[in-house]
């Protein structure tokens, strides 16, 4: 596990847009994130519907983006692990909410062959980070002046009670509504979560 100060520098380096440290943090973390997405797969048609690969996926791309864009506060490792692991569920029950609301019948899927998981975690691609990238674009063209302030201030590695001393607003007031934000943007973007507040 790291120590903290080097933990806190690769979240501040991760939010900067550095490659290197966002490929650091996938090789680190995405065993977890994969053994967290395979406890919540009990059910065995959704086991073979849904891959944790794809899971891990999705989970790295929205903690990515809403890393750079300032929402999370993160000091531990604990801390990140406990994220990615709820991250994880919420991304598991939503994707069985899909298919279950889409009626699709298990049977017709073929199954995935035995031993995927258990492949070793590969590295971040420059094309995924350009895509991560873009998608940064796309979320601040559709959030309001205020808003995009909110994630420059975060980017800039201040604390919310420094932001709330500027923008005349409570802490915690700042971060919900920073938060609800990335929220509507994502479900904009048919990348809906409810991994957040």
């Amino acid at each position: 596990m790291m120590e903290e100060t080097e933990f806190r520098d690769l979240i501040k380096r991760i939010r900067g847009g550095d490659q290197t440290a966002a490929a650091e943090l996938v090789r680190r973390y995405e065993p977890a994130i994969r053994r967290a997405a395979r406890i919540r797969l009990v059910d065995p048609h959704l086991d073979r519907l849904i891959d944790s690969m794809d899971i891990c996926q999705s989970v790295l791309a929205s903690f990515f983006v809403r890393v750079h864009l300032g929402q999370y506060d993160l000091d531990t490792p604990e801390q990140l692990l406990g994220l990615l692991g709820i991250m994880a569920q919420n991304k598991v029950r939503d994707q069985a909410r899909r298919l279950s609301a889409a009626r699709r019948d298990c049977r017709l899927d073929r199954d995935h062959p035995d031993g995927l998981d258990d492949l070793p975690a590969r590295e971040v691609t420059p094309c995924e980070i350009a895509a991560g990238k873009e998608l940064v674009e796309e979320v601040r063209r559709r959030l309001s002046p205020d808003e995009w302030r909110l994630v420059e201030q975060r980017t800039l590695g201040r604390q919310w009670g420094e932001i709330s001393t500027v923008m005349g607003s409570s802490p915690e007031a700042l971060r919900k509504q920073l938060s609800r934000a990335i929220d509507r943007v994502f479900h904009e973007l048919g990348l809906e979560d409810t991994d957040h507040d």
